[in-house]
C-alpha cells in the first residue's frame, strides 16, 4: 500500500512526538523559527491573493485564499519545521501511550511556542511592515482579519480554537499515513484548507496576523495577548484531545487490551 493505515499511523505519530521531546535546544529553536516563519508565509500568501479581490465575489476570495494558505504546513512537514499546533498532536499521543512525562511535553509546548513566535514576527515585522505585504493596498484586508481574530471573546476563540486543531492535527495524522510527498501533500492541502474556509483560529497564524496589524498602527499588545491565551487552549484541545486521545483510545488501548488478553490466555493454558 502507499499509505499506512490508522493503528500504524498512531504508531508513528508516538515515535515522532517522542522525537520531538528529545530534540536538541538548538534544533528546537531553528526548527521551531521557521515552523512560525513558514505558516506566516502561508498567511502572508493569503493576505496578497484576497487583498484586492472584489467584495462582490463574497465567499470566492475566501476560497481562494484557503486554497494557497496551506503552503505553511506543507513546509513545515515536508521542507522541516516544528509547528505548536502539530505537536499538539504528536506530542499528546506520545504522552497518552506514557513515553514521556507531563512535564517534557508542557516544556516542548511552550519553547515551541516562543520559537513559532520569533518566526511569525519575522515575518510580520520584515515582510509585512518593512517591506510593505501587508499594508498599502493590503492593510483593508489585513486589518479586517486581524480584528476579526481580536473581537471574538474569550469562549468563541477558544472553541474555534479547538474546530482549527481538530483539522489541522488531523492534517497532521494523515501526512503521516502517507509515503510519498504527492500524498503527504495532499494528506495536508485540504484539512488546512477546511479550516480557513471556515474562518477557525489558528495560535501560530494569529502571532502572525495580529501583529502585522500592530506594526501599521493598529491594534495593541494587550488585544494580540487576550486573543493567544484561549486560542492556545482551544487549540490544544483540538489536537491533544480530538485527535490524540480520541486515536489512542481506539488504536493503542484497546491494542494493549488485546495484548493483555492474550498474555493471561497464554498463562492459563501453561497452568
Amino acid at each position: 500500500m502507499s499509505y499506512y493505515n490508522p493503528k500504524e499511523i498512531a504508531d508513528i505519530s508516538i515515535k515522532k512526538g517522542v522525537e520531538k521531546v528529545e530534540s536538541s535546544k538548538l534544533s528546537m529553536a531553528i526548527l521551531g523559527f521557521l515552523g512560525g516563519a513558514f505558516i506566516s508565509l502561508g498567511y502572508l500568501a493569503y493576505i496578497r491573493v484576497t487583498g484586492t479581490m472584489p467584495h462582490e465575489w463574497g465567499s470566492l476570495v475566501t476560497f481562494i485564499g484557503a486554497a494557497v494558505f496551506p503552503v505553511g504546513l506543507v513546509l513545515v512537514l515536508i521542507a522541516g519545521g516544528e509547528l505548536l499546533t502539530g505537536n499538539m498532536m504528536a506530542v499528546s499521543i506520545a504522552y497518552f501511550a506514557r513515553k514521556i512525562s507531563f512535564t517534557q511535553l508542557m516544556k516542548n509546548w511552550l519553547l515551541i511556542a516562543f520559537y513559532n513566535l520569533l518566526g511569525a514576527l519575522f515575518i510580520a515585522y520584515f515582510f509585512g511592515h518593512f517591506v510593505g505585504l501587508t499594508e498599502g493596498a493590503f492593510l483593508e484586508k489585513t486589518l479586517h482579519t486581524a480584528e476579526a481574530k481580536v473581537n471574538d471573546p474569550f469562549w468563541v476563540a477558544f472553541v474555534s480554537g479547538i474546530g482549527c486543531n481538530w483539522l489541522v492535527g488531523i492534517a497532521v495524522w494523515l501526512c503521516y499515513g502517507a509515503k510519498d510527498v504527492a500524498g503527504k501533500i495532499l494528506a495536508i492541502w485540504f484539512p488546512v484548507m477546511t479550516f480557513v474556509l471556515i474562518g477557525f483560529q489558528h495560535v501560530v497564524a494569529n502571532m502572525f496576523i495580529i501583529p502585522a496589524a500592530i506594526f501599521a498602527g493598529h491594534l495593541s499588545w494587550t488585544e494580540f495577548v487576550f486573543n493567544v491565551i484561549p486560542v492556545f487552549l482551544g487549540n490544544a484541545v483540538g489536537g491533544a484531545v480530538f485527535v490524540s486521545l480520541m486515536y489512542f483510545l481506539v488504536y493503542q488501548k484497546e491494542a494493549s487490551k488485546i495484548g493483555a488478553f492474550s498474555v493471561d490466555k497464554d498463562i492459563k493454558k501453561a497452568g
